[in-house]
């Protein structure tokens, strides 16, 4: 095997054997701490952030009272017009295929967006737990550090002279002294 022959192994190794075998010249790298340039689609293109907030707003909505009674009365009024009206104003007989249609079409797309307003709150909920979780570890790690603060505290307080203990020891001192002042006086008088 002569030297050429190494050195065309050693170049497929390195750059991959159809790159050498078609003779293409190398590649230049690609960075991997810059981001690639967007490319362009042809789907178009949304906020999702916008998309989540509309969605609340619309599952809020649908949420409501005033909602349900809306919805009650345009029910009812299309019912009434679909039977009451003249046959040739009516535009969705008996069985009310339209009707249900149109009930069937916005529940389609109020069930997706409460998914997802749910889904957002989920998260929400989650992260709030998470912080409440870490201040909660945060007053459990002070509170037990106050508790072992005091109890050092208490600890050397043992030690220490207090109030109450200065007044029991001087009115000891204080008994004892009139003690000797009595013994004193009584054997001052014998004496006599």
């Amino acid at each position: 095997m002569g030297a050429e022959e190494r050195e065309a192994r050693d170049r497929t190794r390195a750059n991959g054997a159809s790159a050498v075998r078609r003779g293409a010249a190398e590649r230049p790298r690609v960075r991997l701490d810059v981001p690639r340039a967007p490319r362009r689609t042809f789907l178009p293109e949304y906020d999702p952030e916008a998309f989540g907030r509309l969605s609340e707003k619309i599952a809020r909505l649908l949420g409501t009272g005033r909602f349900i009674v809306w919805m009650t009365v345009a029910i009812i009024v299309w019912i009434t017009w679909n039977i009451v009206a003249p046959s040739s104003l009516r535009f969705d007989s008996y069985p009310f295929i339209f009707l249900t249609l149109a009930l069937s079409l916005q529940a389609s797309y109020a069930a997706p967006l409460i998914l997802l307003a749910q889904n957002r709150q989920a998260d929400r909920d989650r992260i709030t737990q998470e912080q409440d979780r870490k201040q909660n570890e945060r007053s459990i790690a002070d509170t037990e550090y106050l508790t072992r603060e005091i109890a050092a505290l208490r600890l050397g307080l043992g030690e220490v002279t207090t109030r109450d203990w200065i007044r029991d020891e001087l009115q000891d001192l204080l008994r004892d002294l009139e003690l000797r002042q009595m013994v004193e006086s009584e054997s001052d008088e014998r004496d006599r």
